[in-house]
């Protein structure tokens, strides 16, 4: 299976002011997270944001802040955001809009990240997680995150498979435009 434009929807994971700064690899997830943001913007493939008790850890980063745009911005408590009402009925209807597969990247991989993807997939949506746009404390549990990922049947890709899978083709404006994030 393969990310197309027209199917996916990205959902960024808790990338937060006081939570980013403690993950080995922060940075890089940051920068890739942006990239999927616009690469999802271009191509219009929906956006959805979570933050985990914002009250405590933060908003979303700055950085990403601002390629976010309007997409709507979850508040949870659950760590998985399957298991948050509203944002579970958010990607309940985009499954039904023709949406049943979703990008995931984040924050913590082995903890919010992981635990959303295993209950997307064993809800039938088509999960890939994006594993340079996500870090963990340690880089133990990332790998141990993406291990028990492919374990639930969730996809585990880099930032330029997706990019190149929504794409689907070189020669067009779009491509032009959203091949050159990723050069």
């Amino acid at each position: 299976m393969l990310v197309e434009a027209a199917k996916a929807s990205l959902l960024l994971i808790d990338m937060q002011e006081r939570l980013l700064p403690a993950m080995a690899g922060g940075p890089a997830a940051e920068a890739r997270a942006a990239i999927l943001l616009k690469a999802a913007r271009a191509l219009n493939v929906p956006v959805t944001v979570s933050e985990q008790y914002p009250k405590g850890l933060g908003r979303t980063v700055r950085g990403l802040r601002d390629e976010i745009g309007n997409a709507p911005v979850f508040e949870k408590l659950s760590f998985s955001c399957w298991r948050d009402m509203a944002l579970k009925q958010h990607l309940i209807a985009l499954h039904e809009a023709g949406r049943p597969l979703v990008i995931i990247a984040g924050i913590e991989a082995h903890v919010c990240v992981m635990q959303t993807a295993a209950d997307l997939s064993a809800a039938g949506f088509g999960v890939f997680a994006v594993a340079d746009a996500m870090a963990s404390r340690a880089e133990a549990s990332h790998a141990l995150a993406l291990d028990r990922m492919r374990q639930n049947g969730v996809a585990v890709i880099n930032t330029e498979m997706a990019v190149f899978e929504l794409l689907g083709q070189a020669g067009t404006l779009a491509f032009k435009a959203v091949s050159a994030l990723v050069r």
